[in-house]
């Protein structure tokens, strides 16, 4: 009953962290924004004026969409991203929420083309994983047989993890979307999706 419940927990948790921290950026991003331009306003209207800090931050984060698409806004992206890479412990934090936003938000194909499972680090002990591509230029001229580029990531930060060039005939296809592999290692296992 106690393990049931905190199975029960820890579920509910994993589902709403995501929904808290990203409401919490929200509403921190309104607050900075209304404190920073609530004072010009006041000046400029002559009295305090509620909700344009919202609207205000709707324009701010437009804005900067339209910016990051074109090429001068490419250019300005890379020059801030080269150094914040010169920082170390803003350089982790950055570039690990940048690829998990990626990986979830990307427009383009992922580059994990399927789920698979394989027998990792022995028999009988799984691990999920996902195609990258199959193996190509010397790993496969110089093996027997046809090589697949597999990723296995750690839970609970997929960003990190190992890739293993495993033989086609020990890999395993699941069924499951890349989305739902990503659910199931992030969630350390708790969120399995139906058959």
């Amino acid at each position: 009953m106690l393990k049931q419940f905190r199975n029960y927990f820890l579920t509910g948790l994993i589902v709403l962290l995501p929904l808290i921290v990203t409401s919490y950026v929200i509403i921190t991003l309104f607050v900075v924004i209304d404190g920073t331009f609530s004072p010009l306003l006041e000046v400029i209207f002559g009295r305090e004026v509620y909700g344009l800090g919202s609207i205000l931050t709707f324009i701010i984060i437009l804005g900067v969409g339209v910016i990051a698409k074109n090429v001068l806004g490419k250019k300005l992206i890379n020059f801030g991203e080269g150094l914040l890479t010169r920082i170390p412990l803003v350089r982790n934090i950055y570039f690990t929420i940048r690829q998990i936003i990626n990986a979830f938000f990307s427009q383009e194909k992922t580059s994990f083309r399927s789920v698979v499972l394989i027998e990792y680090p022995r028999k009988g002990l799984y691990q999920v994983g996902f195609l990258t591509c199959e193996g190509m230029g010397e790993v496969q001229d110089k093996t027997d047989n046809d090589i697949l580029n597999v990723f296995v990531p750690t839970t609970p930060n997929p960003t990190s993890g190992m890739l293993v060039l495993i033989s086609k005939e020990e890999v395993i296809y699941l069924d499951m979307t890349v989305e739902e592999g990503l659910k199931l290692i992030v969630s350390g296992g708790t969120l399995v999706p139906e058959r």
